[in-house]
């Protein structure tokens, strides 16, 4: 299994949950298990085209997946993605 943390933005899809465990063998692959265990989670990070909307970071352990591969990056058990909204600031 691989453990998703889910911002407190997000929370609301996955029931107040902070951390879910899905399957998958890459990065995309995980995501959209967690949108078939919580719908309308993938409208909220992927743009029309499928891919990750740019105000959102996903981070695999510590490595931010557009340094890796992107979605096809491997994922294997016991690691950790972090979906990180960008926050403005000012």
């Amino acid at each position: 299994m691989i453990k998703v943390r889910i911002p407190a933005q997000l929370r609301t899809l996955t029931g107040g949950t902070g951390e879910v465990s899905v399957e998958g063998s890459t990065v995309g692959e995980a995501l959209k298990a967690l949108d078939n265990a919580h719908p309308g989670f993938a409208d909220r990070i992927f743009d029309e085209d499928g891919q990750l909307r740019r105000f959102v970071n996903v981070f695999l352990d510590d490595e931010d997946v557009r340094f890796l591969e992107g979605l096809p990056t491997p994922v294997a058990a016991g690691q950790t993605l972090s979906i990180i909204p960008a926050v403005a600031g000012g």
